[in-house]
């Protein structure tokens, strides 16, 4: 089986070399649906440019041009790279309604959006440091 990362066809990875590959404190966010503590992860305050791909499989997701400080202690943007990247699906898991971000692609848990950000889409994608990975080349 394979997911489409940047283009290319790659092979999809079994959980079991994801969490060897990852480490089990991304794998527990992105396959396990887990949240980093806000404030602690490398990217919320990161002010560097570039692409910010999954962790996962080399998609790329985020624009440091969309990038914005929304005080939540975790990286925002007002919008994907490419909206055929990202997908979202209800979560119910807390006593609030939320909706979930996840890869397109590989299905990784990338965090939250919320409908309280700036122009010009009025969204916030909350999302996890640790399901990214900056490339500053891009």
């Amino acid at each position: 089986m394979t997911d489409r990362g940047q283009g290319k066809a790659v092979r999809r990875r079994s959980n079991d070399d994801l969490r060897k590959r990852l480490g089990d404190d991304v794998y527990h966010i992105v396959r396990e649906k887990g949240t980093e503590r806000a404030f602690t992860g490398k990217y919320w305050n990161c002010e560097k440019n570039g692409t910010y791909h999954c962790v996962s499989c080399n998609t790329p997701l985020f624009s440091s041009a969309t990038k914005f400080d929304s005080g939540s202690g975790w990286p925002s943007f007002h919008s994907p790279v490419a909206a055929e990247n990202v997908h979202t699906a209800a979560d119910n898991s807390l006593l609030m309604p939320r909706t979930e971000v996840l890869c397109k692609h590989c299905d990784a848990h990338l965090g939250h959006v919320f409908e309280d950000g700036p122009a010009p889409t009025g969204l916030r994608y909350c999302i996890n440091s640790a399901s990214l990975e900056l490339d500053e080349k891009q």
